[in-house]
């Protein structure tokens, strides 16, 4: 029988990824849009992203925006994929959190990550510095403490609202992310950016060593990867080619430029193809029997338990529809 996506939970994660047309104000409104429009299809999660500074993405704030969208769904759960959690005070994040769960309970997800500012200027800005990620385990017991109430490091202090109140963490992959989320005993999301080996390496560590805590008895492994369905095979390519023409775009003028119809037949110079081609790989696409093979297969090698899928193309009908026949597939 071949592997399928029939029974899995799908969730989204949206970057908020800017437009040519579209105005930063209508990119964030297309955000939440969207999440109203998943929640109708039966997603589990709808998740938005930290980013400072970088053209081309405006999901900069992703509690406040995560607000907006709890505020205008009524079922899906609404988190954050993540917040960077070194850019921040832990008493801050468990502050806003707890702000969170408190006006829509039973529906927030915490989702933490341990990447800084990608530039120096960014950086300062926030107030870091680059090896600020090497203290994330702490930040991230510090967070969680003040929920618990056993917060060691200022016993004092107390988080007004967030005591007390159970908002479900996620660590999110990165580095060491997986032994991190074993070691705290948390769920962990994970994608397979350095090849299907490393990530079935990763997620056997982290079950092996997984401690349970107050917070996860067991293991759970949320999958993240890139997908686009479409009728055709060629059609779902063509999804993503808005954003691997940024990717490409980026990597060659260190801007990400917003998406765009892409022209089949741009010129583009060796170096751009190069990074063009790069940035599909690994990436799923293909009819939906085709997507629910190659997806669902990767659900059973890793034995994840969720999917968390991101697509980013130009048209927002079309990606709506991705995101239809995508949720078709594991009813």
């Amino acid at each position: 029988m071949s592997p399928s996506l029939r029974g899995v939970p799908l969730s989204i994660l949206d970057r908020s990824r800017t437009r040519v047309g579209e105005t930063e104000a209508e990119t964030l409104r297309g955000t939440v849009r969207l999440a109203q429009e998943v929640e109708k299809l039966g997603y589990h999660r709808f998740w938005v992203s930290e980013h400072h500074s970088v053209p081309g993405v405006v999901g900069s704030a992703p509690t406040v925006l995560a607000a907006a969208v709890a505020a205008s769904t009524s079922r899906i759960r609404v988190g954050t994929g993540g917040v960077m959690l070194p850019n921040h005070r832990p008493l801050v994040v468990a502050e806003q959190f707890g702000v969170l769960e408190s006006l829509y309970p039973g529906r927030i997800d915490m989702g933490l990550g341990r990447s800084v500012g990608f530039t120096g200027g960014i950086r300062r800005a926030l107030g870091v510095e680059k090896d600020a990620a090497e203290d994330f385990v702490e930040q991230v017991r510090e967070l969680l403490g003040y929920f618990t109430g056993k917060q060691s490091s200022h016993p004092q202090v107390h988080a007004r609202p967030g005591e007390g109140l159970h908002v479900p963490a996620y660590v999110l992959a990165v580095g060491e992310g997986a032994q991190l989320a074993a070691s705290l005993g948390l769920p962990l999301v994970i994608a397979g950016a350095r090849g299907e080996a490393a990530l079935l390496d990763s997620v056997a560590g982290y079950r092996a060593a997984f401690r349970s805590s107050e917070w996860a008895q067991q293991p759970y492994v949320v999958l993240a990867a890139t997908a686009a369905v479409a009728a055709t095979a060629e059609a779902a390519r063509e999804l993503l080619l808005p954003e691997a023409w940024s990717s490409a775009y980026s990597r060659t003028r260190g801007v990400f430029p917003p998406l765009e119809p892409l022209d089949l037949g741009r010129e583009m110079t060796e170096k751009e193809r190069g990074f063009f081609e790069q940035s599909l790989q690994g990436q799923i696409y293909g009819t939906p029997s085709e997507v629910d093979v190659a997806l669902g297969g990767l659900v059973e090698r890793t034995g994840a338990d969720e999917v968390l899928i991101t697509t980013n193309t130009y048209d927002r009908a079309d990606l709506l529809e991705n995101y239809r026949l995508l949720a078709e597939l594991s009813r």
